[in-house]
């Protein structure tokens, strides 16, 4: 985001090395992550263990993460694959009514479930 300290993960991940405490986190926000470097898998399995929150969104429009140039489906198998016990939050504006935006979480809660068991 112009006018913005940081602009890309990779330097965000920089400063957290350099400053070298073990609580500091990056919040890796998926829309400005694809829009500026792309390759979320990449970014994803190479920054993991610095990353605290997730903020999603479906790219390019900014609706409900169900549609558009980044699967979600993916995103979240690999978050699973690799571990991630953090956050994820939503930035998205619906496209209609809320509860109908909503189903896309549905179907994700229904596949996470059934691949814990």
């Amino acid at each position: 985001m112009p006018g913005y300290f940081l602009n890309r993960q990779d330097d965000a991940h920089a400063i957290i090395h350099e400053v070298g405490e073990g609580n500091l986190r990056v919040q890796a926000d998926l829309f400005h992550m694809q829009i500026t470097e792309g390759d979320l898998s990449t970014q994803l399995r190479s920054g993991i263990g610095r990353i605290g929150h997730i903020q999603i969104v479906g790219v390019p429009d900014r609706g409900e993460p169900d549609m558009g140039e980044v699967c979600f489906d993916h995103v979240f198998r690999l978050l699973d694959e690799l571990g991630y016990e953090g956050w994820v939050g939503c930035e998205y504006r619906p496209r209609g009514r809320t509860e109908d935006g909503l189903a896309w979480f549905v179907k994700e809660r229904a596949r996470s479930s059934q691949s814990r068991t």
